[in-house]
């Protein structure tokens, strides 16, 4: 079984516990900053939704036009619960097929460390397109580079990552400025935190 199927049957299993435990992490500082630098009402692409809290949750509570996207039926359920006024749709990150300049803005939180390495180049040339000039995007990334497949909350997950250089790289390289960057750590876990701006 790929990656990207072992993500998705994991998180369709443990969508219910997944979203009780990430609901406490505080990541307020990381997301203020990125809404300050977009516009008012603007369009927010949150990839790796899901549950739809406390990200897209708190986007849609500050005036912006949510798309939430993510593979797993389960946690799209409980994100169009969680989240009615957010449109909620079930795509793979890497084959983003949204029009070009769509987005004002782009999130991902713990979810692109889930796709394998290979193809966050991929991605990231997606979000390229499917945001506007100037748009800008905050992304969650591994803190080294490692790949691996473990017991995770009672089921079996998938991650793969970059380490920092290498991940500042394909960014810049898919047409991006970074404008912020930094190692963090949250809920007792350390990760790669990026705001980059979009250049067209």
């Amino acid at each position: 079984m790929d990656g990207g199927k072992i993500v998705q049957k994991g998180y369709n299993k443990i969508a219910k516990k997944y979203h009780a435990q990430r609901a406490r992490f505080d990541n307020g500082k990381e997301l203020a900053k990125f809404m300050k630098l977009l516009p008012k009402n603007a369009s927010v692409l949150d990839l790796g939704c899901g549950a739809g809290v406390p990200i897209s949750k708190t986007l849609v509570k500050r005036g912006f036009a949510v798309t939430g996207i993510d593979i797993a039926k389960s946690m799209l359920a409980l994100a169009k619960k969680n989240v009615p006024k957010a449109k909620f749709l079930r795509k793979d990150m890497t084959k983003l097929d949204f029009k070009a300049n769509s987005f004002d803005g782009a999130v991902s939180f713990y979810a692109i460390i889930h796709v394998p390495r290979e193809r966050h180049a991929k991605i990231f040339r997606g979000l390229h397109k499917a945001l506007k000039n100037k748009g800008v995007f905050l992304v969650c990334l591994g803190n080294d580079r490692w790949e691996a497949t473990e017991k995770y909350m009672g089921t079996t997950m998938f991650w793969s990552q970059n380490e920092p250089k290498k991940a500042l790289s394909i960014i810049r390289r898919a047409g991006f400025r970074i404008m912020f960057a930094k190692t963090l750590v949250r809920g007792g876990e350390t990760h790669f935190w990026v705001i980059a701006r979009n250049v067209k």
